[in-house]
């Protein structure tokens, strides 16, 4: 959303630090919900919003296609990610269940000592 105030919507739009899909570093990481951040909880009902990528395409912007897109590729390569996390986690606890037998006396030292609970 865009300030009300012109001398910050000018600023707003002027700044740089747009980002088109999900940074990097958050593109792998699972989407939850946050009750508390929905539009539902946090706007007045007579409150006006709008989407900034449908807003930006009426006045101009000609990308929201290749937005589109690239998110469609992100997806594919996050559901990928996800299968190979499973997979691995998988393996891990099948792994501890074949060592389970070996290290059994040394958990029990580790969970007199406190180490383990």
């Amino acid at each position: 959303m865009l300030f009300t105030d012109p001398k910050m919507q000018t600023y707003d739009l002027e700044s740089p630090s747009r980002f088109d899909g999900v940074p990097p570093p958050y593109d792998k990481k699972k989407r939850m919900v946050v009750p508390a951040a929905l539009k539902v909880v946090r706007l007045k009902p007579t409150r006006k919003s709008a989407y900034l990528g449908h807003l930006a395409h009426e006045v101009g912007w000609k990308y929201q296609a290749v937005t589109a897109t690239l998110e469609v590729k992100r997806k594919e390569k996050v559901k990928i990610h996800y299968q190979k996390k499973k997979q691995l986690m998988r393996l891990r606890k099948q792994a501890e269940k074949n060592v389970e037998k070996k290290i059994d006396k040394y958990t029990e030292v580790l969970k007199t000592h406190g180490v383990l609970v």
